[in-house]
């Protein structure tokens, strides 16, 4: 029988408190209730036996990892791991082979691709033929979009399932829970209150090894009590939390995701909100530059010509993030999404742009009319080019009746001003403009 030593209890002791506390079983685990709660899809999976293919979803620290764990054990198949930093075309299709082989005497193989975004193509696509064939369960986990990250042959054969970050309730059972553990904390006898676990709680942002990290660091660093024990309050964590873990890539997934918060926010003239995503990007330092060349496309996009001068405080702004950087930059930045967010909004010069566009593709692309074209010489002058033009300078109303669209888009209108801000003059004006050349001058 092995025997198990000091060493080895202090090695144990000494592996990371996440780890320790990995659950081991679904009723274990924490969150995911969408997809594990009692008769959920996932849940039924994993009970029936019935496992497939699957790529986890989710932000860092929500239980990617553990969960395919808890699979692989549920399903009692052996399971493989991946790395994308040193396993070659070359290991992969080794083991695929193992797999195969394994699959014809009845033994269920889970390969698990922790971060399989960063596999490149050929790599990804060493494990669809065994995919195909059955040989393999494959379970992918990124913290990306699969949408962009993974194959896509290989996406159409495997279920994506989206994780959601923790919530600070969530991420609360799982503090208290360490801390009465024997694999956990439990030996440090700590002392606390509920308002210090739910600020650790909310401090990690839905990251279950954040909030585990951050607990450890607590008790290690809390007041001894006499007696025995360790006590932790809620102002002696101000030197841990001081500095929010912001949930913010600006390569990856959720930099496009608080863009769009922010560009939407604007849109609805959500102020505040806006402000908010504002803060989030520059918090998480984003580039105030990139920042800034949204808002110059938000100005033109959202509010065209519905405030004239929108644009030209989004050009300001872009300057002076130009100009100065950060942090001085930042209220500039906030005045102007402010500004974006109040401004009368009218999305006519980008639907405008698009018609055309659309009409350009579809609609033959015809010759420019004789009467529009310049004649800088005799010959061009001969031969029409010009003939019939009409200055608009000449007439009393600066308009004419003159054709200048080709006659397969006669009649067809890209531009329809609403009745927002500026925009209200701009549509008499063009109501006006209208009368006149359908009627002569």
């Amino acid at each position: 029988m092995h025997q198990g030593t000091l060493f080895h209890q202090d090695s144990q002791r000494n592996r990371p408190l996440a780890i320790r506390m990995r659950p081991e079983t679904l009723d274990d685990f924490v969150g995911q209730s969408h997809l594990l709660g009692k008769g959920k899809i996932l849940r039924d999976m994993i009970e029936l036996d019935s496992i497939s293919s699957m790529i986890f979803w989710g932000a860092p620290g929500i239980g990617k990892t553990t969960l395919a764990e808890i699979i692989a054990k549920s399903t009692k198949a052996r399971i493989i791991s991946f790395s994308a930093v040193t396993s070659g075309i070359k290991d992969i299709k080794k083991i695929m082979e193992e797999a195969e082989l394994t699959r014809q005497i009845g033994q269920k193989t889970l390969v698990f691709v922790d971060e399989i975004h960063r596999f490149n193509k050929a790599q990804q696509d060493a494990f669809l033929p065994y995919v195909e064939k059955g040989s393999i369960i494959l379970i992918g986990a990124t913290t990306e979009n699969p949408s962009f990250e993974v194959n896509a042959a290989l996406l159409s054969r495997a279920k994506v399932f989206v994780l959601e970050s923790l919530s600070s309730s969530d991420i609360m059972t799982l503090l208290t829970r360490t801390l009465t553990s024997s694999q956990g904390l439990a030996e440090y006898d700590v002392k606390y209150d509920d308002d210090t676990l739910l600020a650790i709680a909310n401090f990690a942002n839905g990251d279950a090894r954040t909030a585990l990290n951050t607990l450890e660091m607590a008790v290690i660093n809390g007041d001894k009590i006499e007696n025995g024990g360790i006590i932790i309050r809620q102002e002696h964590l101000y030197d841990l939390l001081n500095r929010k873990s912001m949930l913010y890539d600006k390569n990856g997934e959720e930099h496009y995701n608080i863009v769009s918060a922010l560009h939407k926010s604007m849109r609805n003239s959500d102020v505040d909100s806006a402000i908010y995503w504002l803060a989030r990007m520059l918090e998480g330092g984003e580039d105030p530059v990139y920042i800034a060349r949204r808002l110059i496309r938000f100005a033109s996009e959202d509010i065209g010509l519905a405030d004239c001068n929108a644009l030209n405080l989004a050009v300001n702004v872009f300057k002076s993030c130009q100009m100065l950087g950060m942090p001085e930059c930042d209220v500039h930045l906030t005045q102007a999404v402010t500004y974006l967010s109040l401004a009368p909004k009218s999305n006519a010069i980008y639907q405008a742009r698009v018609k055309v566009v659309k009409d350009i593709k579809n609609a033959p692309c015809e010759p420019v009319p004789l009467h529009l074209r310049n004649a800088p010489t005799k010959l061009m002058k001969e031969i029409g080019f010009g003939k019939g033009y009409k200055l608009a300078h000449h007439y009393t109303d600066k308009t004419t009746t003159m054709q200048t669209m080709p006659n397969a888009l006669l009649g067809h209108r890209y531009y329809f001003p609403t009745d927002e801000g500026d925009e209200t003059e701009i549509n008499q004006r063009l109501q006006r403009l209208n009368y006149l050349k359908n009627n002569d001058n």
